[in-house]
């Protein structure tokens, strides 16, 4: 079904999450005009979004920091709504390189609001993080908990969050979904779209996937001394489909709303490091080695969503279990095992 005024630009539309969330938005009806830099991402996904929608997608390749080349965009697609993915986002990387992750994750998102503002446009979600939380609260985290982020990274999301707020509360009419992920992972069920991150991955799945696949000898399971039942940390792992799926019900939630509002995406369920391992073995057959090295700067023993909120005023709710997520990481990775496509 074809909507009117339906243009949604999707900054980080090519990486990870955004291109999944670029799938659903066609599969429901909206036009897409992705911005990405490709920084860690591949243009080759485009080619596969466009065999999975039947479409054409435009993209436009910039960095959200680009104020001439932004508004020019803004200007010639008058978009009705902003889904916002793009950004820095690992957390070693941050504490090693904080001012970094501020000019790019904050100065980057004052650009895209005053281009938002200058052609009117007063719809955005923006892929905020459960690290904000940090070690403020007692897991499972409302929305309404104590923020503490521990690291760099963490703390950009939060103080965008904030300036979000700001910009909100400006003009009447203006509203934002703040998306508090968790740990996505899983792939698209075609094989063609996935996480396949440039470099040494930071995140626990790609690594898993690349012991499985004979890329690297084995895993650095970073600390086994935390408060946990096994001592290895314990995250909300959620399905990226799930997780796109939240993105379209946020901005159908937008367009009759104002204000800003928090929501937390996650399934709700801890599963800890080896115990996604034993899983990940389980479902695919792969054998996973393993080792415990010492504990990783920045990180926290329990991140654990409460989805109520999300459940109740979103109508969304994730759908897919671990076995799935491991299964469709193991089906994407297998089919894009070189490393060259994403």
């Amino acid at each position: 079904m074809q909507k009117s005024n339906n243009t949604v630009i999707v900054t980080g539309g090519a990486g990870y999450i955004g291109s999944h969330v670029v799938l659903k938005l066609c599969e429901t009806g909206y036009k897409t005009v992705i911005v990405d830099n490709f920084y860690n991402s591949s243009p080759s996904v485009v080619g596969k979004l466009e065999m999975l929608t039947s479409g054409n997608i435009v993209v436009a390749e910039m960095d959200i920091r680009d104020v001439t080349g932004l508004a020019a965009l803004f200007t010639k697609t008058q978009p009705s709504a902003v889904i916002h993915c793009a950004g820095l986002k690992a957390v070693s990387q941050s504490v090693d390189h904080p001012m970094l992750y501020y000019e790019q994750n904050i100065g980057g998102t004052i650009n895209l609001l005053n281009q938002m503002d200058s052609v009117g446009c007063q719809k955005l979600i923006f892929s905020s993080s459960a690290t904000v939380y940090g070690e403020g609260s007692i897991p499972p985290f409302r929305e309404d908990a104590k923020t503490l982020p521990s690291n760099p990274y963490g703390r950009t999301k939060l103080f965008i969050e904030e300036i979000i707020r700001d910009w909100s509360a400006t003009e009447e009419g203006k509203s934002a979904a703040m998306l508090r992920y968790f740990n996505p992972i899983g792939a698209d069920e075609s094989g063609l779209i996935g996480e396949n991150p440039k470099g040494i991955p930071n995140n626990l799945m790609p690594l898993i996937l690349n012991v499985a696949l004979g890329q690297c000898d084995d895993l650095a399971v970073f600390g086994d001394d935390y408060d946990t039942p096994d001592g290895t940390g314990i995250r909300d792992y959620i399905h990226v489909d799930d997780l796109a799926r939240g993105h379209v019900s946020a901005l159908e939630f937008t367009s009759s709303s104002t204000g800003a509002e928090v929501f937390n995406l996650g399934t709700g369920t801890g599963v800890s490091v080896l115990e996604l391992i034993a899983v990940f073995e389980r479902v695919t057959g792969q054998s996973v080695a393993h080792r415990i090295t010492q504990r990783r700067p920045g990180d926290v023993a329990v991140s654990l969503a409460d989805t109520a909120r999300a459940n109740e005023i979103l109508g969304w709710k994730s759908r897919l279990n671990l076995d799935r997520m491991c299964a469709d990481s193991w089906r994407f990775r297998s089919y894009n095992h070189s490393g060259s496509e994403r």
